[in-house]
């Protein structure tokens, strides 16, 4: 019993198994399984033609744009969390503070997207159902799963929103090219060399600028002395 419970530990401490264990890792697989079921579904039984009728026609209110939106938005989707799940893979061996910083502003602002786009498709997706006036047999287990797992799929991506802003919080700002340290001393010796281009003296005649007056001579002053003492 010891020998597996120190197996089951040495895995748990496996470097591939905390990856797995990250929480941003399984929210963004289950992402990617949700968005992979709507798009399968759609496509498999997503749409059946009628007993008078051989042309095929979408579950969802025979309403095309209802199919296609979520077939696009799921494939797209599902893409997105496969690259991203390979940044998270390279995370660690990137060393350019700019790509990793950039990474994070992308996930942010895809996360944020999708968590509208899947709130818009299961809105789109539920009332076309609703509207539906035709119960197809076999396309009824597909319009459920897709209005289902779009559903399951916007908190998800709230919550890979939530992470990847807390990342990008704690993700460091990207310095600039040159402190204000570095520009004063740069400005001090632009300054100095600019000084020291230009001669001290121009060579221009010390009397140039005076005018010459004639001098008057000073009377010498003289002292009246009292000499009745």
């Amino acid at each position: 019993m010891r020998r597996v419970v120190s197996a089951l530990q040495d895995f748990s401490d496996h470097d591939m198994v905390q990856f797995f264990l990250r929480p941003q890792i399984i929210a963004r697989t289950l992402a990617g399984v949700f968005s992979l079921t709507v798009f399968a579904s759609l496509v498999n039984e997503g749409y059946q033609n009628l007993v008078t009728s051989s042309q095929l026609h979408c579950v969802l209110n025979d309403k095309e744009a209802a199919c296609c939106y979520g077939i696009t938005v799921g494939i797209l989707s599902f893409l997105q969390c496969l690259l991203f799940l390979g940044f998270d893979v390279w995370d660690t061996t990137v060393t350019s503070h700019k790509f990793k910083y950039a990474i994070l502003v992308l996930d942010v602002t895809f996360s944020i997207i999708w968590t509208g786009l899947w709130f818009v498709g299961f809105c789109f997706l539920a009332d076309q159902w609703n509207r539906s006036t035709h119960r197809y047999l076999l396309g009824a287990s597909a319009a459920w799963a897709s209005i289902t797992f779009a559903f399951f799929s916007i908190p998800c991506w709230v919550y890979l929103a939530y992470l990847a802003l807390k990342n990008l919080w704690a993700e460091p700002p990207i310095p600039y090219k040159r402190t204000l340290d570095e520009g004063s001393v740069a400005l001090t010796t632009l300054s100095s060399s600019t000084a020291t281009s230009f001669p001290s003296s121009v060579g221009y005649p010390e009397n140039v600028g005076t005018a010459s007056y004639p001098s008057t001579p000073v009377p010498n002053r003289l002292t009246l002395m009292n000499t009745d003492t």
